[in-house]
């Protein structure tokens, strides 16, 4: 399955947005405030939002099942766009 997102994707983050479980949203990497991560919410549980990435067979992925449920989300993704150069590596 191709990854939802690809390196030199840009986004449109919804500051404070409400979530619901399948959202992409963007949040603060837990033990690591600094570092913004973006994942898939599964679902909301008494100590936060559970975070899931879609390619779980990816190399260095890290989510929930790393570091727990998420308390701190910043927002929302809700729209994904490519600049109009596109830079390759």
């Amino acid at each position: 399955m191709r990854p939802g997102l690809v390196p030199g994707d840009w986004l449109l983050v919804r500051r404070n947005a409400p979530v619901r479980p399948g959202d992409v949203v963007v949040a603060r990497l837990p033990g690591d405030p600094e570092r913004l991560i973006v994942k898939r919410a599964q679902w909301h549980g008494a100590d936060g939002w559970w975070l899931e990435s879609d390619n779980q067979r990816a190399s260095g992925r890290r989510d929930s099942w790393d570091f727990g449920p998420v308390h701190d989300i910043v927002g929302r993704v809700v729209l994904r766009y490519w600049p109009l150069v596109r830079r390759r590596r």
